[in-house]
């Protein structure tokens, strides 16, 4: 069960979660000129947390609407490894608590205001339903957007606002969270290209409607503008972006040779690529700060 349960968790797309927690956080600590770990910490917590409700959410979706056939091009899970229904949904609700008790302690500690409340129950409902519930907006081609939306601009401006408690408009903020979430629908670009056959029939992703040459130029944009909006940022970062360049490169030329299953390293590539790049960054500024 614990081993079924931990591939459920798929542990290699937490770094995802992370690296706008960290880049924000550092953003926030930098921006005050003070640390506050206690906070960074429960946020990464949260953070952390609802990747794994998703996952999990995810897994039972795909279940449930039989999408887990013999089709399917990517890594076998906990239900494909003794896991039953029940005990799955038994990690969903207790992971939807767990995220709720996380919540509440960041909002307590952080003494920010408590209508963040209703960011983090927006989070653990588009967590469940990616591919759960009756209308799961992962199987009407909306996967892009809020993949976008919460793992770039709330991952970052979400982890600066609970440290400061507050927001402004500065390219310096938004040019990460924005190339995050471009970066972060990459990933997710990449595994619905891997899993296109197995999707057929089931839901809209964008490479079903591009395509797979179409998703692929997709994949190319994602990841180039990606990069792009956290080199141009301030010219002293280029340093920060190239030494991860030549693996973002490798990954781009691995997804225009590979397909089907053979994409799957392509994944933690891109995921470890863009967590290293995140924190980098943040970090960057919170040594000139501090």
């Amino acid at each position: 069960m614990l081993k079924a349960l931990i591939k459920s968790m798929r542990l290699r797309t937490l770094p995802l979660s992370l690296g706008g927690v960290l880049c924000g956080g550092c953003l926030g600590m930098a921006f005050l000129e003070e640390s506050n770990y206690p906070v960074l910490a429960l946020t990464a917590l949260t953070a952390c947390l609802l990747q794994i409700l998703s996952n999990f959410s995810n897994e039972m979706g795909d279940y449930r609407q039989g999408v887990d056939d013999e089709r399917r091009e990517g890594p076998a899970y906990g239900m494909a490894d003794g896991m039953t229904e029940k005990q799955l949904w038994s990690a969903i609700n207790t992971t939807v608590v767990a995220c709720a008790v996380s919540g509440l302690a960041l909002v307590w500690v952080s003494g920010c205001s408590w209508w963040v409340l209703l960011l983090g129950a927006a989070a653990i409902w588009a967590a469940t339903h990616y591919t759960l519930g009756s209308k799961p907006y992962g199987y009407i081609g909306l996967g892009d957007l809020f993949v976008f939306i919460f793992f770039g601009l709330v991952s970052v401006l979400g982890s600066f606002y609970v440290i400061t408690h507050t927001i402004f408009p500065h390219i310096l903020l938004f040019a990460p969270a924005v190339g995050l979430g471009l970066l972060s629908v990459a990933v997710l670009n990449v595994n619905n290209i891997r899993d296109m056959k197995s999707d057929e029939g089931f839901r809209k992703t964008t490479p079903l409607r591009l395509g797979e040459r179409g998703a692929k130029v997709y994949q190319t944009l994602l990841v180039v503008l990606g990069v792009a909006c956290f080199a141009w940022t301030k010219e002293s970062l280029v340093p920060v972006v190239l030494p991860v360049a030549p693996f973002f490169l490798w990954h781009i030329i691995g997804v225009w040779r590979r397909t089907g299953k053979r994409l799957d390293p392509m994944l933690p590539l891109l995921v470890i690529s863009t967590f290293v790049m995140s924190v980098w960054y943040g970090f960057e500024f919170y040594v000139e700060c501090i």
